[in-house]
């Protein structure tokens, strides 16, 4: 079930601030110090999977998955979650100069308020930037934060809401499975390594860079 959380606001917000901040300059220096993008090729995979902009709801979400992990995560695990997703940004961004990628970005038609979300999406996010997906490693990153044993429940709707993210991201064609696919590994290696940090100090503590 719901573990009780000791909120600790600005602590947290602190570390989402460190976190989640140094993904945003990442992604910015990255739109801005960027040569020609190479275009990434459609696989199978994303062939089966048709585009379709309700996919929205899921995409935006992961700006609410964030957050609420830094607020009802348990305390101990915030310093490795920012410390990861700050090798995230690193690594992201140095692919993002010097590899820049693509896609072949479907259009937008028709009405609704699921296609007016997904042309302001498209308008206000980079057309570069796309591997790895940061969408994809941040996701993961959180549920891995999120998941416990001993709440099970907050488990289960945190790999759940994983899944339909990711799944979203390919249905409105943000990103396709490479791209998501090495933000996914970005974002298993980010956790892996900060977690070796961790291991190697006497206090058990990894520190943000």
């Amino acid at each position: 079930m719901f573990k009780p959380i000791k909120l600790q606001l600005w602590p947290r917000l602190r570390q989402m601030l460190l976190g989640w901040g140094c993904v945003g300059v990442a992604y910015t220096l990255g739109s801005l110090w960027q040569g020609h993008a190479m275009v990434l090729p459609e696989t199978a995979l994303d062939r089966m999977i048709p585009f379709n902009p309700v996919g929205v709801w899921f995409y935006l979400s992961f700006f609410v998955l964030i957050p609420v992990t830094y607020l009802v995560a348990e305390f101990d695990r915030l310093r490795w979650l920012t410390a990861a997703m700050q090798v995230c940004a690193v690594v992201s961004g140095i692919f993002f100069i010097a590899w820049p990628t693509t896609l072949h970005y479907p259009s937008i038609s028709g009405d609704g308020l699921s296609v007016a979300l997904l042309r302001l999406l498209s308008a206000a996010d980079s057309s570069h930037n796309c591997l790895p997906s940061l969408h994809g490693a941040l996701t993961l990153l959180c549920v891995w934060a999120l998941v416990d044993a001993r709440c099970w429940l907050r488990s289960i709707f945190a790999v759940v809401c994983g899944l339909c993210i990711c799944f979203s991201i390919i249905q409105l064609r943000r990103h396709i499975s490479i791209d998501l696919g090495a933000g996914l590994l970005t974002g298993l290696m980010s956790g892996w390594l900060c977690q070796l940090q961790a291991a190697t100090r006497p206090d058990n503590k990894v520190l943000p860079l």
